[in-house]
């Protein structure tokens, strides 16, 4: 059973080398034996870093079933999923992840069209992506600062007292 969905993501994946402004990674949610959202990697296409594959099969079942919560439902992807994707995964209760193609294969697959165009070259690899996100915030790379703490403060509690 869980060959016929991952099938379906390579499939999907396979679309990629057809139409442009794709990416060959594809993917499938599935609960309860049925696949209730698919996607491809459409990033350049529509000029969106996050339309992974992941993340578009995500998009995708939320919106066939007009719920943000994907408690229980198992995603299907041609390659293993950046750190972006995973957190989305979390983020919407996926249970299980099933992958094709390793985080190496990926970044060979980056390598090898990277040599022949410079827009390929990845800013970070998986490994440092994951590292980075792992990190708490003022110790990663990205210098992040915050500022008018107690205004969004005031938001959150107008919006509780609106909504409670």
């Amino acid at each position: 059973m869980h060959e016929k969905f991952m099938v379906r993501a390579i499939e999907i994946a396979r679309e990629s080398v057809e139409i442009p402004g794709t990416l060959p990674y594809g993917a499938v949610v599935v609960k309860d034996g049925e696949i209730i959202g698919e996607g491809l990697n459409r990033s350049a296409a529509k000029c969106d870093p996050t339309s992974h594959g992941e993340v578009e099969a995500i998009r995708d079942a939320c919106r066939r079933l007009s719920i943000t919560s994907l408690k229980g439902a198992d995603l299907y992807t041609s390659g293993e999923p950046c750190s972006m994707c995973v957190a989305t995964m979390y983020q919407v209760g996926i249970e299980r992840l099933f992958y094709a193609g390793a985080a190496s294969d990926s970044a060979a697959f980056f390598g090898r069209l990277a040599e022949h165009d410079p827009k390929w070259t990845r800013s970070l690899s998986n490994q440092e992506l994951r590292h980075q996100v792992g990190l708490p915030i003022d110790e990663r790379d990205m210098v992040a600062k915050q500022l008018l703490k107690e205004d969004m403060l005031a938001v959150f509690e107008a919006f509780v007292d609106r909504h409670t």
